[in-house]
């Protein structure tokens, strides 16, 4: 049965799969030759995005990216704001919600209320308004923006999940490439996220030969790093710590909606056995059934001291949820999650993004002296 499904699903995908390439293919050679134009801006722009659909660590990246600059830079962020109800440019405030302006931008505002946060499906119209509303920013970063070819970066940074190589997947629907594996090229920067924090020299050495970076682009390694449950809810509950979950006495029930759970699953794994999981999709708006759902699951545990995990995107969603008094009384945490850079490469890395908005920054200041 499973072989007639698979055979079913090549001859129905495959050709969908190479009429999607033959499209990319053809948009990104008519910006390759300016007949799509894409627009510079005087003042530095850093590109971050993927290739794969979801699931390369893109939040916590930004989020990085972000903690470096906002220091010494004004700085101005754009998304897209995937999944928001809301059309056009908003610029989000302490009061946007998941709706206003998307799950990931919201926990991004709600880590840095400081900066200039904006969402906007159109960058080159975010960014002018961005400019309009601040014309001291000095460095744009554009969030999921590696297919977003209208704006034309300083620096593009390009996503690559260690468990899902460029080289060994497909064009959508058949696999899981928004383009073809070839358009790397465009990346000055190439970050393989999620990688074992004891990666081997020798699968280090093939993975660097098998991506194949361009003598122009920087390659990193990146790992995810988990820290202390925080609560949800503001309902008096204690968090706990993941040593608590070694005691064999306690029951978890792990609520998820993002694209790839497994490393988080794998990491609380160590700590706990007695793991419950409800898995739901990527960005997934909860209904009020779903709520009741996980309540019950939650009540139909029976092991010693019982908690509900979830990550941080799913935290900002249920804080904004309709409905959310169906579980804001139970004991509710989330798992913050950032990323570090293995064998010392931070500090390169560092270099190389603070270096460029200097320099290009020092560019916007003579061009706005020369126009006044």
């Amino acid at each position: 049965m499973n072989n007639k499904r698979n055979i079913f699903y090549n001859l129905v995908l495959l050709p969908l799969s190479l009429i999607y390439s033959l499209f990319i293919y053809i948009r990104n050679r008519l910006f390759d030759y300016n007949i799509l134009r894409s627009e510079e801006f005087d003042i530095p722009v850093i590109s971050i995005g993927n290739i794969h659909v979801g699931g390369t660590g893109k939040t916590p990246h930004v989020e990085y990216i972000t903690s470096l600059l906002k220091k010494d830079f004004k700085l101005g962020v754009l998304s897209r704001g995937y999944k928001r109800l809301t059309r056009g440019f908003v610029s989000a405030t302490s009061e946007s919600t998941v709706s206003d302006i998307g799950d990931e931008p919201r926990q991004i505002r709600q880590k840095f209320p400081d900066i200039d946060l904006a969402v906007d499906g159109n960058r080159v119209r975010g960014i002018n308004t961005l400019l309009d509303m601040n014309d001291s920013l000095d460095v744009i970063l554009l969030d999921d923006a590696y297919q977003h070819r209208y704006v034309k970066p300083g620096i593009s940074i390009l996503l690559i999940d260690y468990h899902y190589p460029l080289y060994s997947d497909y064009m959508l629907p058949f696999g899981r490439l928004r383009e073809s594996s070839s358009e790397k090229r465009r990346a000055n920067i190439i970050i393989i996220t999620k990688s074992p924090e004891e990666i081997k020299p020798i699968e280090k050495r093939i993975l660097i030969k098998n991506v194949r970076p361009y003598p122009y682009q920087t390659l990193y390694f990146t790992s995810l790093r988990y820290s202390q449950p925080l609560p949800v809810f503001e309902n008096g509950f204690t968090p706990p710590v993941f040593e608590d979950l070694k005691t064999g006495n306690c029951s978890v029930l792990l609520v998820t909606g993002i694209a790839r759970p497994a490393p988080l699953t794998e990491f609380l794994g160590r700590y706990c056995k007695n793991i419950t999981h409800m898995l739901f999709p990527d960005h997934h708006a909860y209904t009020k059934s779903e709520l009741t759902s996980i309540a019950s699951k939650f009540e139909s545990l029976t092991l010693g001291k019982k908690i509900i995990l979830t990550t941080e995107k799913d935290a900002m969603r249920f804080r904004d949820l309709k409905y959310k008094e169906i579980i804001e009384l139970l004991p509710v945490f989330y798992i913050p999650v950032s990323i570090y850079f293995l064998h010392d490469e931070q500090n390169n890395f560092d270099n190389q993004i603070i270096d460029y908005v200097k320099k290009n920054k020092r560019h916007r200041t003579l061009y706005h002296k020369k126009n006044r």
